[in-house]
């Protein structure tokens, strides 16, 4: 293959293996001009590392969309800062606060973060002890499954919901919401909507419009606005009458931004995550058996899977002013585009990197949740969804192996990927192994 004629955009031939196409790019500089759509490429981590420290350079306006971000003006001047403001509200995604700029990034991920204290991530840790083993309950006895349909993405959106307050009573309504309806003969008393009217994910008799999640908008602005009238002992009172840092209420809708955005942001990528765990657990069962007997490195393996398979395929930026990033040029305008799964097998940084280790002693110096300003807030509850469901799952199954009749024979195995340049993630991975009586 030609990778200089290669369309990281549109190219599906990169999907299943990306590697030795950043491996080109790096051969030529951590920081690579493509000769398509005018983006400067990075792949070494400590040029990564520069762009997503230094907000005031570049913009994270463009941060999902990429080279895709289009103006009705010129990108033209010494700092097109200002173009990039006026437009702003133009640009996809621009009411979350992915793509926002401090000052308005720092007063939206306040809201988060007073959401997202010690003594309620406590208490949702404690909740997903309970959901790990009640979601695999659900298919523990087949000794067989599809991981990410029947545990993985579940899991992350419940896991997500309790973080946020959703009485375990609607969490049902919620798997419907996101099509991950338990398999038939699982749904017992008053989640039993077995024989009823096609209705909305939270059974209100109206369908579902084009928009998959605007149920969810509707959802989080009934509770925030029922709060912010009648408080609550509760964790939806609390995201309710949170305030800005200057101590100023925000708009409902922008509470309810907060709280969709972290379903958002926090569910595909964690689901990813756990299912990459699952295929190193496979592919290296002594794994499976060292950290059954060595629960404390069950955390390490998870920074490896992160660092090896990082979820967020690329991130961007849109340089404000002229700069210079790894000897290489920068002219405003320039769509500036981050692969985190490139910097984080730069072996500047990370010995033998395409190698998974155990035993890394680094592995946490990873860039997968991003850093700096946007660092993904969600990061300590990701960590922990992973602890908790390596535990019990190793506590619960043994002999974990992938199944050759989906995946091919030892030596030949194969896997679909996400059809997309945004996140890096396994579309299945079936799984076969012996219960454990507990």
């Amino acid at each position: 293959m030609n990778f200089d004629e290669v369309d990281f955009f549109a190219d599906a031939s990169l999907l299943d293996d990306p590697y030795p196409y950043y491996e080109h790019l790096r051969s030529k500089c951590p920081v690579t001009p493509l000769d398509r759509h005018g983006v400067v490429a990075v792949t070494g981590i400590d040029e990564a590392n520069r762009v997503y420290f230094d907000t005031d350079l570049y913009s994270s306006c463009n941060s999902v969309i990429g080279p895709f971000a289009t103006f009705p003006e010129p990108l033209e001047g010494d700092d097109i800062g200002p173009i990039i403001e006026r437009h702003r509200h133009q640009l996809p995604l621009n009411e979350h606060m992915v793509t926002m700029d401090p000052p308005q990034h720092t007063q939206e991920r306040a809201i988060l973060l007073r959401l997202m204290t010690p003594k309620r991530l406590e208490q949702n840790e404690t909740f997903m002890w309970r959901l790990a083993d009640r979601q695999l309950d659900e298919f523990l006895a087949n000794g067989q499954c599809e991981f990410i349909s029947a545990y993985s993405q579940p899991f992350a959106m419940l896991a997500v919901a309790d973080l946020l307050g959703v009485p375990e009573s609607e969490h049902e309504r919620f798997r419907l919401g996101f099509g991950l309806s338990r398999p038939p003969g699982n749904l017992t008393g008053a989640d039993d909507l077995t024989g009823s009217e096609p209705r909305g994910p939270l059974g209100d008799g109206e369908a579902t419009d084009l928009n998959p999640i605007s149920w969810l908008d509707d959802y989080f602005a009934t509770y925030i606005e029922e709060r912010r009238r009648a408080p609550r002992s509760d964790v939806l009172t609390g995201l309710a009458l949170a305030t800005y840092p200057d101590g100023s209420t925000p708009p409902v809708t922008n509470v309810v931004r907060t709280a969709t955005f972290l379903f958002a942001a926090g569910q595909e990528t964690t689901a990813r995550l756990l299912a990459t765990a699952m295929r190193y657990l496979c592919e290296h069962p002594e794994l499976q058996e060292e950290l059954r007997a060595h629960r404390d490195r069950i955390p390490n393996f998870l920074e490896e899977a992160l660092r090896i398979e990082s979820p967020v395929k690329a991130d961007f930026r849109l340089t404000r002013r002229a700069t210079t990033l790894g000897d290489v040029a920068i002219a405003p305008g320039t769509p500036v585009m981050l692969l985190n799964g490139a910097a984080n097998r730069d072996p500047r940084r990370f010995e033998c990197p395409a190698e998974f280790r155990l035993d890394r002693s680094n592995a946490r110096e990873h860039i997968a949740f991003g850093r700096g300003a946007h660092s993904c807030p969600g990061a300590p509850l990701a960590r922990a969804e992973g602890r908790i469901s390596i535990e019990r799952i190793l506590d619960r199954m043994r002999d974990i192996r992938l199944s050759d009749e989906h995946h091919g024979p030892t030596g030949a195995r194969h896997f679909d990927y996400e059809p997309t340049w945004v996140l890096r993630g396994l579309r299945s991975i079936h799984i076969e192994f012996t219960p454990i009586d507990v």
